[in-house]
C-alpha cells in the first residue's frame, strides 16, 4: 500500500528492513513485540546520560522560582494539586503543574534536594533522545536514527534544559512522543495510536500550555493527507485524537475552574484569577503578539524597541548571537532535508514517508516560524522545543544522502551548503570556533563532490559521516562546555559560561534594572562574586566573577579541561566576557553592550537577610504568612526554610494584579497576616529601573500595597521596608480599595 524511499541494501545494519510497510499482519505482529536493545541506541543513551547527569549538582536549585514551588508542592497535597508557589497556598506558579508534579513526587520519595528535582529532567532528556532515534529509524533505518539521536544529544540547549528544572524537558518529551505515536499509526492504521498522540499533546499542554500545540497542525495534516484509510475514517480518527487532547489537556484547567476561588491559590500571571486568562494571555497569544508584564514583554520588549531577550524578531533570529549557538548550527541542513523529502515523495498520499514528512516537518516549520516572529516574551532557551524536530530532519537528510540515485546526488551539495551556511553564521554571531571555518568548508566541498559524483555505497557512507562529524564539532564542544559551569537560573543556556543569558540584539536599555527586585539565582545555585545588586564591572557591560561561570554556592570552574579550551573557544571561569551575566546572589544583570546592572540593594531591602529578619519578626509576633510583592524575592526563604512567604504580584511583582476582595478574603481566612511593602511591584518592572519598559503599564502588586498602607497597622520597618500587620483588617482593605476607585 505504501511506497517509501529506503536505504540501499548494502548500507543497512544486520537484520534491518526499511521500506514498504502497511497495515498487514506481519507489521501488526512486529509492533506488539518489544524490540531488542540496539547497540547504537545504547551508545546514544550513554552519551545523553553523561551530558545530562555529569556533575549535575553544580546547578544547585537551577531555577529557584520553580524549586521553591516544588518544595511547597511536596509538602502539601493541596499545594501539589494546584501548583502553589508558597507553602500557604496563596498563589500558584505561572505554569501548569505536570513537570512540577514529577519533581515534587521525586522530592517526596528522595527528599528535597538538587538531585531529586534535576535527575527527572535529565531522564526526560534521555528518553527524548531515544524517541527521536526510533522516530527516524522506523522510516529511514538505524543509521539515520543514530544520526538523529546523536544530533539531538549534542545540541547545546538540549543539554542545558535536561540539566535544568524548567518545564521544557517535559513538554518536549510529550510532543516527541506524540509524533512517535503518529508514526506508529502510519504503520498499521490503528486508531489507538492517534488517540495516544492526542493524549500526549494534552500532557504537553499540562506542562507548558500553548507550546505543546505547535505540533498539532503537522500531525493533523499528516494524518488527514496520508492516512492509509479513506477520508471519513481518517477524520473520525482525528476527532478521536482531538477528543483525547482536550480531555487530557483541559483536565487541570477545569479542576481549577470548578474549585471556588477561596479554596485554591490565585492564578499567577493574571489580573482576574482565571486559568483561562493564563492560557490565552500570559502563556498564550501574549508570547507571540507581545504583552505587558513579565521579563522581556511589554512595549515591544526591552527599552521599548522591537527586541526581547532572544533578540529582534525576524527570519534570522534563530541564528543570532542569543539563539544561534543554542540550536542553530544544523538548521540549514535540516531545512534542505525537509525540502528533499517533499521532492522525493512528491507528497503522494499513499506514501508513508509523506505522512512522516508532514508531521515532523510541520512541527519543525511551525516552531521555527513562531519563534522567529514572536514579539512577546521570548527567551533563547525556547528553541529547545525546536531541537528534536531539527535533529529528526538531519537524520532523514543523512538517509537521503546515502541513496545512490539522482535525487541524492542533487540534494547532497545543496544540503551540505545550507548546513555550512548556518554553521558559519552561528560561528560569526557567537564569535566562537572561527578557526574551524576553513576545515568545515574544505570537508564540505570534498564531501559534496564525492556525493554528487560517486555512487559506491561505502564511499558515500564515509563522505556523509565525515561532513556531519565536522559540522558537529562546534555544537558538541558547546554541549560539553555546558557541564563546566552552573546553568543560569532564569535564562538557562548551553555552551560556555559566556553564553550566559543571551540578550540578542541591542544591549538593553541604558542601565537596566536598578533598585529592587532584580532576577535571582536560587539558593544552592547562586553565582559567585559581587555584592548583592551586581558589581561595578557588570555595570560596564562585562560581568565580574559573578557571571554564569561561577558555579553553585560560590565555586568557579571553567569546565576543567573543557572542549572550548581544546578548540580555542572562549571558556571563562570568571565570566569575563559574560553576555548578560548574573552577578551578586543572582540579582542584577551585567550585560553585553550596556546590558543590565543591578543597583545597590537589589532585591527588596538589600538582600535575603532582610527578608529573613522579617520572617523572624513575624514568627516572634504570632506567626502567619508574610505577603511581599515578588515571588522571586520569596524563593530563597521558601527553599531554605520552607518559610510562609507569598509573592502576591506574581513572578517579578508585575504579572499578577490581585483584587481587593481576594486580598480581604485571604486576610480574613488567616492565609495572609503580614504584608511587607517592599515596593518592588511599583513603577516599572524590577524596582522601577526601566520606568515602565518592562511592566508595560501593568499595575502588579502596586495597588495592593497602597490598600495595605492605608488599612493595616504598621508593625515595624526593616531595611527601609515597612511591615504591616493586617490581621482583622479585611473590611478596611475593601474600604481603602473603594476609596481609590472612586
Amino acid at each position: 500500500m505504501f511506497d517509501s524511499p529506503s536505504l540501499p541494501a548494502d548500507l543497512r545494519l544486520p537484520g534491518e528492513t526499511v521500506g514498504r510497510t502497511g497495515p498487514n499482519r506481519l507489521t501488526r505482529a512486529r509492533t506488539r513485540v518489544l524490540p531488542r536493545v540496539r547497540p547504537e541506541l545504547a551508545a546514544l543513551l550513554v552519551v545523553a546520560g553523561v551530558l545530562n547527569l555529569w556533575d549535575l549538582s553544580r546547578n544547585g536549585w537551577a531555577n529557584g522560582y520553580y524549586a521553591a514551588a516544588v518544595r511547597s508542592m511536596a509538602g502539601s497535597w493541596h499545594n501539589f494539586l494546584y501548583a502553589s508557589f508558597d507553602p500557604q497556598g496563596v498563589m500558584t506558579v505561572d505554569k501548569p503543574p505536570l513537570a512540577f508534579w514529577v519533581q515534587a513526587l521525586s522530592a517526596r520519595v528522595f527528599g528535597f534536594n538538587s538531585w531529586s528535582i534535576l535527575v527527572p529532567q535529565a531522564l526526560m532528556g534521555m528518553a527524548t533522545v531515544a524517541l527521536v532515534y526510533d522516530l527516524v529509524r522506523r522510516r529511514f533505518g538505524r543509521v539515520a536514527g543514530a544520526v538523529a539521536g546523536l544530533t539531538l544529544a549534542i545540541t547545546p540547549i538540549t543539554v542545558a534544559m535536561s540539566r535544568h528544572n524548567n518545564p521544557d524537558a517535559a513538554v518536549i518529551l510529550c510532543c516527541v512522543a506524540a509524533l512517535w505515536f503518529t508514526v506508529r499509526a502510519f504503520e498499521d492504521g490503528r486508531t489507538k495510536w492517534i488517540v495516544l498522540a492526542g493524549a500526549m499533546v494534552g500532557l504537553g499542554f499540562e506542562a507548558k500550555m500553548s507550546t505543546a500545540l505547535l505540533v498539532v497542525p503537522g500531525i493533523a495534516l499528516a494524518w488527514f493527507w496520508a492516512s492509509p484509510h479513506g477520508v471519513f475514517k481518517s477524520v473520525r480518527q482525528l476527532l478521536a485524537g482531538g477528543a483525547a487532547l482536550v480531555a487530557v489537556g483541559a483536565a487541570w484547567p477545569l479542576l481549577v475552574t470548578l474549585t471556588p476561588a477561596a479554596d485554591r491559590p490565585w492564578i499567577a500571571g493574571t489580573s482576574d484569577n482565571s486559568i483561562w486568562s493564563l492560557i490565552t494571555g500570559y502563556n498564550g497569544a501574549g508570547r507571540i503578539a507581545g504583552q505587558s508584564g513579565g521579563p522581556g514583554g511589554g512595549a515591544g520588549g526591552l527599552g521599548g524597541g522591537s527586541t526581547t531577550f532572544g533578540g529582534s524578531s525576524g527570519p534570522l533570529r534563530l541564528l543570532n548571537d542569543a539563539v544561534g549557538g543554542q540550536a542553530g548550527w544544523l538548521l540549514g541542513f535540516a531545512a534542505l532535508s525537509a525540502i528533499g523529502l517533499i521532492v522525493l515523495t512528491r507528497m503522494r498520499r499513499r506514501d508513508a514517508t509523506t505522512g512522516w514528512t508532514i508531521a515532523v516537518g510541520g512541527s519543525f516549520l511551525a516552531s521555527a516560524a513562531v519563534f522567529s516572529v514572536a514579539q512577546g516574551i521570548f527567551h533563547p532557551y525556547y528553541v529547545s522545543f525546536l531541537a528534536p524536530f531539527s535533529a529528526a530532519l538531519v537524520g532523514a537528510g543523512a538517509a537521503q544522502l546515502l541513496r545512490r540515485d539522482l535525487h541524492a546526488r542533487i540534494l547532497a551539495p545543496l544540503a551540505i551548503a545550507a548546513g555550512v551556511a548556518t554553521e558559519l553564521a552561528v560561528m560569526h554571531s557567537e564569535h566562537t570556533y572561527t578557526w574551524l571555518e576553513p576545515i568545515v568548508i574544505v570537508v564540505a566541498i570534498a564531501a559534496a563532490a564525492v556525493l554528487a559524483i560517486l555512487g559506491q555505497a561505502r564511499v558515500r557512507l564515509i563522505a556523509v559521516a565525515a561532513v556531519l562529524a565536522t559540522l558537529s564539532i562546534a555544537p558538541a564542544a558547546w554541549a560539553v562546555d555546558t557541564l563546566g559551569h552552573a546553568t543560569s537560573s532564569t535564562f538557562p543556556a548551553g555552551g560556555p559560561a559566556s553564553a550566559g543569558t543571551g540578550f540578542g540584539g541591542p544591549g538593553g536599555a541604558g542601565g537596566g534594572f536598578g533598585g529592587r527586585g532584580g532576577f535571582r539565582g536560587g539558593a544552592g545555585g547562586r553565582f559567585s562574586g559581587g555584592a548583592p545588586g551586581g558589581s561595578a564591572a557588570g555595570a560596564a557591560g562585562g560581568s565580574a566573577a559573578g557571571a554564569p561561570g561561577g558555579s553553585a554556592r560560590g565555586s568557579t570552574s571553567a569546565a576543567g579541561g573543557s572542549i572550548a579550551s581544546l578548540f580555542g573557544g572562549s571558556s571563562s571561569s570568571s565570566g569575563s566576557t559574560g553576555r548578560a551575566g548574573f552577578s551578586g546572589r543572582g540579582r542584577g544583570f551585567a550585560g553585553r553592550g550596556g546590558g543590565f546592572a543591578g543597583g545597590a540593594g537589589a532585591g527588596f531591602g538589600g538582600g535575603d537577610e532582610s527578608l529573613n529578619a522579617v520572617v523572624s519578626y513575624a514568627k516572634a509576633h504570632g506567626g502567619g504568612t508574610v505577603a511581599i510583592s515578588s515571588q522571586t524575592s520569596a524563593e530563597d526563604e521558601i527553599i531554605e526554610h520552607g518559610a510562609k512567604v507569598a509573592g502576591i504580584g506574581g513572578f517579578s511583582g508585575n504579572e499578577s494584579e490581585v483584587s481587593a476582595t481576594w486580598l480581604a478574603q485571604e486576610i480574613s481566612s488567616g492565609k495572609i497576616r503580614w504584608v511587607l511593602d517592599d515596593s518592588s511591584g511599583a513603577g516599572g518592572g524590577f524596582g522601577g529601573g526601566l520606568g515602565g519598559g518592562i511592566s508595560g503599564g501593568r499595575v502588579g502588586s502596586r495597588d495592593a500595597m497602597t490598600w495595605v498602607s492605608e488599612a493595616c497597622r504598621k508593625a515595624t520597618t526593616i531595611d527601609g521596608s515597612v511591615l504591616y500587620d493586617c490581621s482583622g483588617r479585611a473590611a478596611q482593605i475593601l474600604t481603602a480599595a473603594a476609596g481609590k476607585a472612586s
